[in-house]
């Protein structure tokens, strides 16, 4: 007989998902920052799209090898946790090293070793961030799913704010130089941002890792017996989010790649990506990224209630609407200051993006191979930047005039038919089959 998860406290779902804090803090520094600094280090803004290529081939790489592996590993550590760690130790090497790439390259050019370093921090970050997520579908009973998600939404969203906007604190709260000491340098403020993520990653991964217990190989054995009577098959409801989520995923990858540029030009009067402007607008589009997330994480423990009331694909499709008509309005903000606005339409669908495709998708899956699972469906994350990163820099210059805002209108636009496709994604829990206990 399958045997029954026990239902977990707030504080043991907090403790499961601490690390992610770590995990986001990184990936916000890397968000933020990562195409001004290969700008900084000579790359062309149409070619700013292909550096950004290496995270999701990265991902679609890593992340379903390292399901695999987790799904069949035990050791004193656990089942998960010894990729936490692993991970852990080579994403804050990663962020310690490629502020200094102009230091490290004597051969190589500076924008090429920072493309490196930026494969590897991805790499690095795919192999804590897949068993995370499953995680919580190994420890939590369906009942929990979405609260368990909507946790880690919150804890990405806390660690995301303070990683974005930790650049622009250090320059103009503590002092930091925000002026780089030579041409094809990074700032001061920039730099020891990635050496305090580093330290954050580290810790609150270590968190995790000593907080939370894992059920032992024994616990799955009903799960094996039954899974070895079917064969392996991707679930239906697996398929149809994958419409979803590439016009979703395929929308942030625009806005992470473009909003700096974008930004610069159209409120700061810059291109030149070593002048002080340019360097200012990369500091405001940092509290911008911390904005979106900021309201992830304040909107992520409300999605289970929400969901429980209008159901689950009704939830995500509003969100993404939210988010879409946002992007849409980057065209008519007349200051900088104003773009706070579409940040937080922006964040309400950023906190349904990362909660409730894998609640749906959680239900669905075996248990014995939910890491697997989750690495194949972060496919569905991949691809649509990886398609964007092919094109993204040509549609940019051949359809766009070089226009980087316009690249954000069309997230817009795309994130607005994600929103319609929910409504295609079957959901044996919607709300008019369960009542989800939160």
């Amino acid at each position: 007989m399958k045997k029954k998860k026990k239902l977990l406290s707030f504080w043991q779902i907090w403790n499961m998902s601490f690390g992610f804090l770590g995990i986001q803090f990184g990936f916000a520094l890397q968000n933020a920052n990562a195409s001004r600094i290969l700008q900084t280090f000579g790359a062309d803004v149409h070619h700013l799209s292909w550096f950004w290529l290496v995270a999701p081939i990265t991902g679609m790489i890593i992340q379903p090898i390292i399901g695999y592996m987790s799904d069949r590993t035990w050791n004193r550590f656990g089942r998960r946790r010894p990729y936490f760690l692993v991970g852990a130790v080579l994403t804050s090497a990663a962020l310690i090293l490629m502020p200094n790439a102009p230091h490290l390259a004597k051969v190589i050019a500076p924008m090429f070793v920072g493309g490196g370093l930026l494969m590897i921090m991805d790499a690095s970050i795919n192999i804590s961030m897949e068993p995370f997520r499953a995680l919580v579908a190994d420890k939590l009973p369906e009942e929990q799913h979405t609260l368990g998600f909507s946790m880690q939404t919150l804890l990405i969203g806390i660690g995301a704010v303070v990683g974005s906007w930790l650049p622009y604190m250090l320059g103009n709260w503590f002092g930091v130089s925000k002026e780089a000491a030579g041409e094809g340098l990074v700032p001061p403020n920039v730099y020891w941002s990635f050496y305090i993520g580093a330290f954050v990653l580290i810790s609150s991964i270590l968190w995790t890792v000593l907080r939370t217990e894992e059920y032992p190989p024994e616990y799955y054995e009903e799960e094996e017996k039954d899974e070895k009577k079917t064969k392996f098959k991707i679930p239906k409801t697996m398929w149809q989010l994958l419409v979803v989520q590439f016009f979703s995923w395929f929308a942030l990858f625009s806005m992470w790649v473009f909003t700096t540029p974008a930004v610069a030009q159209h409120f700061y009067n810059s291109t030149d990506p070593n002048s002080l402007g340019y360097q200012n607008a990369g500091d405001w589009v940092g509290i911008l990224f911390g904005i979106y997330n900021g309201v992830s994480a304040i909107i992520a423990l409300s999605l289970p209630k929400v969901a429980t009331k209008i159901g689950r694909r009704a939830t995500h499709a509003s969100a993404l609407t939210i988010g879409g008509i946002s992007f849409i309005s980057f065209a008519f903000i007349p200051t900088s200051e104003l773009l706070i606005i579409p940040m937080l339409g922006i964040g309400i669908a950023w906190g349904s993006i990362l909660a409730m495709p894998y609640a749906m998708l959680a239900n669905s899956i075996p248990p014995k191979q939910m890491g697997i699972f989750m690495g194949i469906f972060n496919m569905s994350i991949t691809i649509p930047q990886i398609v964007n990163g092919v094109f993204g820099g040509l549609i940019l210059k051949y359809f766009f005039n070089d226009d980087p805002l316009k690249s954000i209108i069309m997230a817009g636009v795309l994130m607005l038919l994600g929103a319609g496709s929910t409504f295609f994604v079957k959901d044996k829990l919607d709300i008019k089959y369960h009542k989800e206990i939160i």
